[in-house]
């Protein structure tokens, strides 16, 4: 495959940088180990970050996409062999290198995993980035403690991608979880995830700084920040833990230490990007097993072209956007 499409955001001559699909070569690739055919990339809110705000980009031209799952072409490392089923997530695909957004991608051998048995590619591109970081957050909060047992848990922004998975990956799992939506048309969607309570996104949003109030949640799973996650953080149940991901509801939380000395709270801060290799691969091997969602389907699931990605990205900044989006490449499964 010589010649493939991409999809290249481009400046040029000191104007505004813009999206096109234009035909590309090996050569424009940058240097890398494995060369992979792209079965599917997938839609995050870092995607309309680099695409739509064209931030986080270091050189154009650039191929936007921060997950691909494909086939090896060619690789110069012996651990991967032409034929082999990979994924690719986060580090700095994407942003600082050519990204998923293209038919072929190459790039580092230490960014590769190999597919885990139990996921087929386009299952694995459901996931993508959000199902890592949701399943981090699930892997996380269990080794700080939580049980089924302790209580229920919440989950901010579900209907976003890491919150829609990591409703669906709780509920799998026995928890009594709680979804918090702006939409109040959403509830029937939450429900078929495995919610068993849906609340408001102003019910959980801290409008007064209160440090401390009415213990509520065993965890939760915080894919928003701002002033939701000084909500939780001032309702978390003696020894609760926050897995905090996001930050569409903006960088700034105001707390005091009184959660943290007071009920013991735990603060968990998820890093999907720079992730320990051995800690990825053992959360992959979870998300094909028994934190794989049960609604990997059209419930979730909007598939769409190259062709379709800038408007997808604008929608997803705006909030119109839920579940997951996975952009066709070359399927083979």
């Amino acid at each position: 495959m010589d010649h493939f499409k991409a999809l290249v955001l481009a400046k040029e001559n000191g104007s505004d940088p813009t999206l096109s699909v234009n035909k590309q070569s090996l050569e424009d690739l940058p240097d890398g180990d494995v060369t992979i055919q792209v079965a599917y990339s997938s839609l995050n809110y870092k995607d309309a970050m680099v695409g739509i705000k064209h931030q986080l980009v270091k050189s154009y031209p650039h191929i936007p996409g921060i997950d691909l799952a494909g086939t090896v072409l060619a690789s110069k490392d012996e651990t991967y062999k032409p034929g082999d089923k990979v994924i690719v997530t986060s580090y700095e695909l994407g942003t600082g290198h050519a990204g998923g957004f293209s038919e072929v991608a190459r790039v580092p051998k230490e960014w590769v995993v190999p597919l885990p048995k139990g996921l087929t590619l386009r299952e694995a591109m459901i996931l993508g980035t959000a199902g890592l970081t949701a399943g981090l957050s699930v892997q996380r909060l269990e080794d700080n403690g939580l049980a089924s047992s302790e209580g229920p848990v919440l989950v901010a922004g579900a209907t976003g991608g890491v919150g829609s998975l990591a409703v669906d990956m709780l509920a799998k799992k026995g928890y009594d979880v709680a979804a918090s939506t702006g939409s109040s048309s959403e509830k029937d969607y939450l429900e078929k995830l495995g919610a068993k309570e849906i609340i408001s996104r102003e019910d959980v949003t801290d409008q007064d700084g209160t440090p401390t109030r009415k213990k509520r949640w065993a965890a939760a799973v915080d894919p928003v920040g701002g002033s939701t996650l000084q909500y939780i953080l001032s309702t978390l149940k003696q020894h609760g833990s926050v897995a905090t991901s996001g930050l569409v509801g903006g960088i700034e939380v105001k707390t005091t230490v009184l959660p943290f000395i007071g009920r013991g709270v735990n603060w968990l801060g998820i890093d999907s990007v720079q992730c320990p290799m051995e800690l990825r691969k053992k959360v992959w091997e979870r998300l094909a097993t028994d934190l794989k969602p049960t609604n990997l389907n059209e419930e979730v699931v909007n598939e769409i072209s190259l062709d379709e990605i800038e408007q997808t990205l604008q929608e997803i900044l705006e909030g119109r956007v839920r579940g997951r989006t996975i952009v066709k490449l070359n399927p083979t499964d």
